[in-house]
């Protein structure tokens, strides 16, 4: 198993320009990413075309696509590999329900349970927006949400990316929670 350090000093070192930094970091954080992927898509029925493969491979294709990035860490590496990967999944997302011209509104919980993508196409679209809402009062809840919901990563993980401690996080994601349950689940109501 790599360690945080190996991955760090990879990142330095694309960042003061080594270009082969970048090719070596990849077998470091691969399987990390995967089962990041694998969580969010869930179990896969037959007729899903959005692997968990798929979803690293895009998402490290922009990582490196935008090598201008400077990453700090290994934690702001994986906060950058959430972004790109929540954006990945609300393409998709949105790609599936244009497909089914539509979809029932369901109650939706916001936890650390699975995504399953093309079962809740909808849902994800709306959480999307919601979590936009979320960001113009809060960019710090927002991205809690995005390392943990999206991302996967535990609360340690996401505390060491945000460069906060854990119970920072665990009382953010409380808030961010609460706050996309009223979003999402108190629409319509008037």
């Amino acid at each position: 198993m790599e360690t945080s350090h190996d991955i760090t000093q990879l990142l330095i070192a694309s960042r003061e320009g080594d270009a082969q930094a970048l090719d070596q970091l990849l077998p470091h954080v691969y399987a990390e990413l995967r089962a990041i992927a694998r969580r969010q898509l869930g179990p896969r029925a037959s007729g899903h075309t959005l692997s968990p493969t798929a979803v690293v491979h895009e998402a490290y294709l922009k990582l490196v696509n935008h090598a201008q990035t400077t990453w700090k860490d290994r934690g702001h590496f994986y906060a950058v590999a959430a972004t790109a990967m929540r954006q990945i999944l609300i393409d998709y997302a949105r790609r599936q329900l244009a497909l089914k011209r539509g979809g029932g509104v369901h109650e939706t919980a916001i936890d650390d349970n699975e995504l399953r993508v093309e079962a809740r196409a909808a849902e994800i679209i709306e959480l999307d927006q919601a979590m936009r809402r979320l960001r113009a009062v809060s960019e710090r809840l927002n991205q809690v949400v995005e390392l943990r919901f999206f991302g996967g990563l535990s609360v340690e993980e996401t505390a060491e990316a945000l460069g906060v401690d854990s119970r920072t996080v665990e009382r953010d994601w409380r808030k961010a929670r609460m706050f996309l349950y009223r979003e999402l689940n108190d629409r319509d109501v008037a």
